[in-house]
């Protein structure tokens, strides 16, 4: 891979192969943990904030999140995770929380000791994982388009698995193109956008990842999800959920029943939803996440 060597960081995006998409104000670095070099993209100085991507996604997609919260006044760390954009592993296996476990050799190298964290679609389990495991570790938790662990399950969510059954069975042999569309977005993602996500496909170990991730970490979380273990714990981050008020069928009333117990299960928490906006929340309401999430680290997060 043609990238810049372990550390050095570098804002030159066409070094990479394939090229990184354009987003300007980033600095790119490989980081290495044991068996792991994860690319991360940085921008802004300050508090740090950790931003964690979904599926089929990777840094890019806080291209314009990530930028105005730094001018805000944080250093915004936008890695990828195991099996996804830039990041290579030795082995290509993900278990449940291997990328917990990741994140956490990360921030340490990075000198990260508590750090604001928002998360989208599968970057969520991440972010939940950590905050359940490691609360020290997370100063407050905005999680986007993915109900919390201690959900109520409802029947009508069901159809927001749907779109499943073809990630497991033809993601690893086809274009996830198809998932970037409405009825998962407002809008249809323009060329260039839907290319900055899926160039990375014509590396064979993200092409294959999408499997590996729903077999390793979805199937075993279902039980957690469906079997209460996350009603028994308690969320001590301030959290903020947040979704796409046109994610169907994750639509406010379903929302607020599965989240009704909140005051038992968490410390902190709140629900927000976003106008003009579905599943793929950063892309159709950018500045909309940015004025959330900040407002949230400032009024949850303590003194930084």
């Amino acid at each position: 891979m043609g990238t810049p060597h372990i550390g050095e960081p570098s804002a030159e995006t066409s070094v990479w192969s394939p090229p990184l998409p354009d987003a300007p104000g980033f600095t790119h670095t490989i980081i290495e943990t044991p068996g792991l070099r994860t690319h991360v993209a940085t921008v802004g100085e300050g508090p740090p904030v950790v931003l964690l991507h979904g599926l089929p996604e990777h840094w890019w997609q806080w291209h314009d999140v990530a930028p105005a919260i730094a001018a805000h006044g944080y250093r915004v760390i936008c890695p990828d995770l195991r099996g996804a954009g830039w990041t290579e592993a030795d082995d290509p296996r993900i278990g449940h929380e291997t990328r917990m476990h990741d994140l956490l050799a990360l921030l340490d190298v990075l000198g990260v000791e508590r750090a604001h964290v928002m998360t989208h679609d599968l970057g969520a389990l991440t972010g939940m994982h950590l905050a359940y495991s490691r609360p020290d570790r997370v100063r407050t938790l905005v999680q986007l388009a993915v109900p919390p662990g201690f959900m109520r399950f409802s029947p009508r969510m069901i159809p927001a698995f749907r779109h499943y059954p073809r990630l497991l069975w033809g993601g690893h042999r086809h274009s996830l193109r198809w998932v970037l569309a409405p009825p998962y977005t407002v809008r249809p993602m323009s060329a260039d956008t839907i290319d900055a996500y899926l160039r990375v496909e014509t590396r064979p170990e993200v092409a294959r990842a999408t499997r590996r991730v729903l077999l390793g970490m979805i199937a075993p979380e279902l039980p957690r999800l469906m079997g209460g273990y996350y009603k028994r714990m308690r969320l001590r981050p301030p959290t903020l959920v947040a979704y796409g008020a046109r994610d169907w069928p994750l639509t406010e009333p379903v929302v607020r029943t599965m989240c009704r117990d909140h005051e038992r299960c968490a410390e902190r928490f709140a629900l927000a939803f976003v106008p003009d906006a579905a599943h793929f929340v950063t892309d159709d309401a950018p500045d909309a996440v940015v004025d959330l999430a900040v407002d949230w680290f400032r009024r949850e997060g303590g003194a930084d």
